[in-house]
């Protein structure tokens, strides 16, 4: 994700030191920038799985509500990469 200086700029605060939204316009990027003020020289990733935790109707094989969808692709992520 593209964590350029001007994102910070829709993190601001007037009332505190960020705020952890950046509202709808680049969401998840903004997202990303609230993490990295966290992380200092740490390694980090910053997955948007927002999209796909909820469904607000009944699936072919999930009904309505949260899917789990995210916790079985990140699973299936660390089980690839460790061997």
């Amino acid at each position: 994700m593209p964590l350029w200086d001007e994102y910070r700029d829709l993190i601001k605060s007037d009332v505190a030191d960020i705020k952890n939204s950046g509202g709808r316009p680049a969401g998840a990027v903004t997202a990303a920038m609230f993490l990295k003020e966290f992380t200092e020289s740490y390694p980090w990733i910053h997955l948007d799985i927002a999209g796909t935790a909820y469904s607000d109707a009944d699936l072919v094989a999930l009904p309505k509500g949260p899917t789990g969808v995210p916790t079985g692709t990140f699973i299936e992520f660390v089980r690839g990469r460790v061997s």
